[in-house]
């Protein structure tokens, strides 16, 4: 018994050192890391000799998608495989530019995110909503054989979030109208309006598949919707002044 209860304490107190010297979002740095080595491992970053090169390659990236990435007609047919994908596809993208443009957003607005929520709880909510959001997708199209990939639908989701706990933090943006210059503006003004550019797209994006808009959709949605429901009776946390997450270009 004695032993037991110097067991216990022992782990606890590993625990608390654990938590007193890992400091910072490291769930973000985390999945950030993860979806930077396994896009660099898999054949779409052309740098994995094992994949080859031209047609080899090519036929070698459209396998790697279709076994990893949501394929709505298997996924809504609830075969053994497809059923793990939407979280497996959270973690793989198409190309630099897909791979970089969601880093950065996750970036930016992942790291407060997961202060404000706890590491635990931002991960487990990061999943779900990123599943969620791709099983949305593959509802509404559950005759596409084309796979989807990328970490978009969670992402979405931690801005859904973010717009939510701090509406008020400022966040300095590019805008192509506006000649490119880098201009501060409140997170909401920038998150809304990637909203409403994303729901315009949807609108456009005809019957068939093609970039998932409604997984951004609603990946945000439920983002904001959950953080509304477990933290609107909790007193938001104020974005100090000088804050630097909130800094940072998406």
């Amino acid at each position: 018994m004695l032993a037991l209860v110097i067991k216990r304490f022992a782990i606890k107190k590993r625990t608390a050192l654990w938590r007193k010297t890992v400091r910072g979002p490291v769930v973000t740095y985390g999945v950030i890391g993860l979806c930077c080595l396994v896009f660099l491992l898999g054949p779409a970053s052309g740098f994995n000799p094992v994949y080859g090169t031209g047609d080899t390659l090519l036929a070698a990236q459209s396998a790697y998608f279709a076994r990893w990435g949501v394929v709505p007609d298997e996924l809504t047919t609830a075969t053994g495989h497809a059923l793990i994908t939407p979280l497996t596809a959270l973690f793989v993208h198409a190309n630099w530019l897909h791979l970089l443009g969601n880093m950065l957003f996750l970036y930016v607005f992942g790291a407060m995110t997961e202060e404000r929520m706890g590491r635990i709880h931002f991960a487990g909510f990061y999943l779900v909503v990123g599943y969620l959001a791709l099983l949305a997708y593959a509802l509404a199209h559950p005759s596409s054989d084309q796979p989807l990939v990328g970490a978009s639908g969670a992402i979405s989701g931690v801005l859904g979030a973010f717009l939510y706990l701090f509406p008020k933090a400022r966040v300095t943006s590019i805008f192509p109208f506006l000649l490119f210059l880098p201009l501060r503006f409140p997170a909401w003004i920038v998150l809304i309006f990637w909203f409403v550019l994303q729901w315009l797209a949807a609108q456009g994006a005809g019957s068939g598949p093609g970039v998932a808009y409604l997984a951004h959709l609603v990946g945000f949605s439920m983002g904001f919707v959950y953080a509304a429901a477990v933290y609107r009776r909790t007193t938001r946390v104020k974005v100090p002044a000088t804050a630097t997450e909130g800094e940072s270009k998406p």
